[in-house]
């Protein structure tokens, strides 16, 4: 593909303190690609991901997202932001606010979208994350399952072009999961920039165009998710693998 990436990192590496979480990462991601980031807990998925739209910030190479460097400009970071969803393995829904309003707010606050027209903004995209019938519900009368998709359709709301999730069914029980991942299937075929970090490999093998495997703090390995498990070039990624898809 000519055009640039939607998504650039060059040399990307990050410390907490003594510890680097980040190695020398190098990634383009495309518009309209579906990247399933997977790999050991402790291994930086979820930092990774995290840098992408500046909730952590990266402390040496570049990261590029839609034409625009992140740095340390706040109208750099609100640029990415406003392009940049994301979901978490944690909800993060307003407990005071209603469905309905939880998903609505944000436009409005943001955007600037008139309250009536986010509202109805809203009530389409919960009728697409399958549970419109929850609107006026407030998020403790919800399951996880039901949470965790009224999160992703306030993420939607926002009509970002890139989707980020953060391991999304790892707070949920296991006959949750499914409905959760069923939602972003679906989103999936719309041709959404997504990057999922997930240990669903059933899930990376149905909906990635790659799959990136990552062991402390680097890529270890990335292809198509046809070559990452039926054949994967890395020891450390059989390991890992063989490992996992014995559960």
């Amino acid at each position: 593909m000519s055009t640039a990436p939607i998504i650039q990192m060059r040399s990307v590496s990050k410390w907490f303190g003594p510890l680097q979480v980040l190695r020398e990462i190098d990634l383009d991601i495309q518009a309209g690609e579906r990247v399933v980031v997977c790999g050991p807990s402790g291994s930086g998925k979820s930092t990774l991901i995290r840098c992408i739209n500046g909730l952590e910030a990266h402390d040496a190479g570049t990261i590029t997202v839609d034409g625009t460097v992140l740095d340390e400009d706040g109208r750099h970071i609100e640029a990415i932001r406003r392009e940049v969803g994301m979901v978490f393995q944690s909800f993060n829904l307003f407990p005071h606010l209603t469905v309905l309003e939880n998903c609505a707010l944000p436009q409005v606050r943001v955007r600037g979208t008139p309250r009536a027209q986010a509202q109805a903004k809203a009530m389409s995209y919960l009728e697409r994350v399958r549970i419109p019938e929850q609107a006026g519900k407030y998020p403790s009368q919800l399951s996880g399952g039901q949470q965790q998709r009224v999160a992703i359709a306030r993420s939607l709301c926002m009509e970002p072009k890139i989707m980020l999730f953060d391991e999304p069914t790892s707070a949920l029980d296991p006959e949750m999961i499914k409905e959760v991942l069923d939602v972003i299937v679906d989103l999936a075929g719309s041709g959404m920039t997504m990057v999922v970090v997930t240990h669903e490999m059933g899930f990376a093998r149905k909906v990635a165009d790659r799959v990136v495997f990552m062991d402390a703090g680097r890529i270890v390995e990335q292809g198509p998710p046809e070559r990452i498990f039926g054949a994967p070039q890395s020891e450390r990624t059989q390991q890992f693998l063989s490992k996992i898809l014995e559960h």
